[in-house]
């Protein structure tokens, strides 16, 4: 899979721009707060219909305008798709091959990314949180009938915490067992597909890990699942607890991961390298397991990451993405990039502005 365009009409600082990228490597080379992470934004926009900065999409509209485009060319095994996601005062519209796709799980894994970016580092220490949506991010993208499932659980979630805040004496809970019925019938696919994803990452961040740290350390993940018997029968128990408390406490939406080295908590007592090895493990796991579930490789998305790895570290992330992925990067200087491939294409940005720069003459 390589996006072998992109075209976007007043995102961000950009009014209007057309680039066409390397099926290789693509460098954004510039100071910081130039628009070079706006770049790699917009991809992650075109292929998830989110950003993965702001959850806020008037944010994403370029200043004083009402709308704005996000066009791409996606080449696949046989075919090249065009995709092109809007944002305009009516709402969201996401079109693949010029057509208009009414459901979101339609849509998203026409393109499959992978995003490294600073924050990223935070999915070993960071919350709950942020490791649930790196299980649906990744998972979205694999399989849509997860994505489906999880919409339709968040938004029954959403309509039972909203009638639990009702007064007390007016909750019926045979209305509430109904609620519930929806997230049991929801929340039990999603924790399946989590369990069985979870699995297969293991399976290769293990070998990943061990290989990066020379056979030193073992590294094992455990889904910390929040829902410890059968979900339907915690649901019932907690009723009064939840009527009381205004929320549903029991659910995937509390579910968690952790991450051990040689049976110890990475997070609770890991060095921050081992935590940063982790994280990297993971990520370049998923290029494996994405390929292996859906036959094509994910783009790479490394968004001024490289500073925040040494030089081994790099290195190790280079020569695995390298000849399997379509790997776009975003960094202030060169100097620190080591063993760069001469097949690439480096863009310098200044001031949203964007010139190319001769592969050879870097």
């Amino acid at each position: 899979m390589k996006l072998k365009q992109i075209e976007l009409k007043n995102f961000r600082n950009y009014a209007e721009l057309q680039l066409d990228f390397h099926p290789n490597l693509n460098i954004f080379l510039g100071q910081n707060a130039q628009g070079k992470t706006n770049i790699l934004e917009a991809i992650h926009f075109l292929a998830l219909t989110r950003s993965h900065r702001t959850s806020h999409d008037k944010e994403l509209i370029r200043w004083s305008q009402k709308e704005m485009k996000v066009t791409g060319s996606v080449e696949k095994k046989h075919t090249t798709v065009p995709l092109e996601v809007q944002l305009t005062p009516k709402g969201r519209i996401a079109k693949a091959n010029h057509l208009k796709e009414n459901r979101l799980a339609d849509y998203i894994g026409q393109l499959k990314i992978l995003m490294f970016a600073p924050e990223n580092l935070e999915l070993v220490k960071g919350s709950p949180a942020i490791r649930r949506r790196f299980l649906d991010m990744e998972l979205g993208q694999i399989h849509a009938v997860y994505l489906y499932d999880s919409m339709r659980y968040n938004r029954a979630l959403k309509e039972r915490n909203a009638y639990l805040k009702f007064d007390q004496s007016k909750i019926d809970k045979n209305f509430l067992s109904v609620l519930d019925e929806q997230l049991v019938e929801h929340g039990n696919k999603i924790m399946l597909e989590r369990a069985q994803f979870i699995e297969k990452l293991e399976h290769y961040a293990s070998k990943i890990h061990k290989q990066l740290t020379h056979g030193a350390e073992l590294l094992t993940i455990s889904y910390a699942k929040n829902v410890k018997t059968d979900f339907a029968k915690e649901l019932l128990s907690r009723q009064d607890h939840d009527i009381f408390r205004h929320q549903t406490s029991s659910g995937p939406h509390r579910d968690d991961l952790q991450f051990f080295i040689n049976d110890i908590n990475v997070a609770d007592f890991g060095s921050q390298g081992q935590q940063r090895t982790v994280a990297l493990s993971i990520k370049l796991a998923e290029i494996d397991l994405i390929f292996d579930e859906t036959g094509e490789y994910p783009i790479l998305l490394l968004d001024d990451v490289m500073s925040e790895l040494d030089n081994s570290r790099q290195l190790d992330l280079l020569e695995t993405s390298l000849g399997k992925t379509q790997t776009f990067l975003t960094t202030t200087t060169l100097n620190h990039l080591k063993n760069l491939p001469e097949n690439l294409s480096i863009f310098n940005v200044e001031k949203g502005e964007i010139t190319q720069t001769d592969e050879k003459s870097y």
